[in-house]
């Protein structure tokens, strides 16, 4: 995209702050026209808005692939052990060599370590290998029909209109993942709007084919969504055997004097003096990490709790750190075990959200708080144990 176009959209639109109803469902063709009003109203000409939509269809398998989401049931060891690869470490040594101009220019400009662009760049697309064969524009006002979440992919189509009008999006060929995400990083249309640079000096954002646009644009999100430059993020530690496990969560933030003062160390160098959060992925005798604030930054980009701890887990990694202690972890549920769990915890009040099998952050809630009342470690991680005793 121009830059100077991209400049005067988002100063004249405000496209990023706009609140837009959530309408969704009812006959597929109609909803295409509300959305095509309302890309009017923001500017842009009914012509244009046609043109976007007119090869528009309703994709039934992006549907299913969003409902179909089962590799984040998997535990942290097993989904971290399935996405990181000494290969994957190799590459990642490759690029940093690569770009190491573009990564200089990133972290002067924005303060995001190269190591954290890298393992999102490793993860989203195998460093632009594969950045998904999903048509965007079908996708994206799929998600927006869909009542799912509405008022999201609602905003995403009208910023993939936005693209189209100045001639960076081309709704009959443009592809990327299910979700709707573009380029080597897998950025929404709207956060390429707000967010994207010109890494290479071409006087465009072309974040598949330019891995400098890339990832000078990732560098801009994060630094947009709080980066505090030059800290840690995620540090591996060793914990006591008889520390108060209810304080571990992600929700729990103390100063690290306060962590010492129980016998957390770190497990390699010293731990940052920042306010941090012990994170237990697998109970109290599995793998054990301090998070720091920029952690929180990860759920900015991805929701889920096992995606970011292992795309974290991966920057330091590339940054140098060894594998992670596996310990002795008490064995976890199966997905059926799981949702049996879910569904006596929201019996007893507490909201779990859908019952999936997933262990996301309300049922660890649910789970750590159940724990305390039955007398077993407070470490958030389901064990057979714990059903049991229902």
């Amino acid at each position: 995209m121009d830059i100077l176009k991209q400049f005067v959209l988002i100063a004249t639109l405000g496209l990023l702050p706009l609140k837009t109803e959530a309408q969704c469902g009812g006959p597929f063709k109609a909803f295409k026209e509300g959305l095509k009003s309302e890309a009017v109203s923001l500017g842009i000409s009914a012509k244009t808005a046609d043109m976007f939509l007119s090869s528009v269809q309703q994709d039934k398998t992006v549907l299913r692939a969003d409902k179909a989401q089962g590799v984040f049931q998997k535990p942290f060891t097993d989904f971290s052990r399935r996405l990181i690869s000494q290969h994957r470490l190799k590459v990642g040594q490759s690029k940093a060599t690569e770009y190491e101009t573009i990564f200089n220019r990133i972290e002067k400009l924005y303060g995001v370590n190269r190591h954290v662009l890298l393992a999102f760049w490793a993860f989203e697309t195998d460093y632009g290998a594969f950045q998904g064969d999903f048509n965007t524009a079908n996708a994206l006002v799929t998600l927006a029909h869909d009542c799912r979440r509405p008022d999201l992919f609602r905003r995403q189509a009208l910023a993939a209109i936005e693209l189209y009008s100045t001639g960076d999006f081309d709704p009959r060929t443009t592809t990327g993942a299910w979700a709707g995400e573009i380029g080597m990083v897998q950025m929404l249309p709207e956060d390429i709007l707000y967010n994207g640079v010109d890494g290479d000096g071409d006087g465009s954002v072309r974040l598949k084919t330019s891995a400098p646009d890339a990832l000078m644009s990732g560098g801009k999100m994060l630094q947009q969504l709080g980066w505090r430059k030059n800290e840690p993020w995620l540090q591996e530690v060793t914990v006591p055997t008889d520390m108060d496990w209810g304080l571990s969560g992600i929700s729990v933030k103390l100063p690290i004097s306060e962590w010492q003062k129980m016998g957390v160390q770190a497990r390699q160098g010293q731990l940052a003096n920042l306010p941090a959060a012990l994170i237990l992925p697998e109970g109290h005798k599995g793998p054990a990490f301090l998070a720091y604030p920029n952690f929180d930054v990860y759920f900015e980009w991805n929701q889920s709790f096992t995606y970011v701890l292992t795309a974290a887990y991966f920057a330091t990694r590339l940054a140098g750190a060894p594998k992670y202690q596996l310990g002795n972890p008490a064995k976890g549920l199966s997905t059926t075990q799981m949702k049996q769990l879910q569904r006596e915890l929201q019996l007893r009040g507490y909201n779990v959200g859908k019952i999936d099998g997933i262990l996301g952050a309300g049922t660890r809630g649910a789970v750590q708080a159940e724990q305390g009342k039955r007398g077993l470690p407070a470490d958030a991680w389901p064990t057979e144990e714990l059903l049991y005793k229902f």
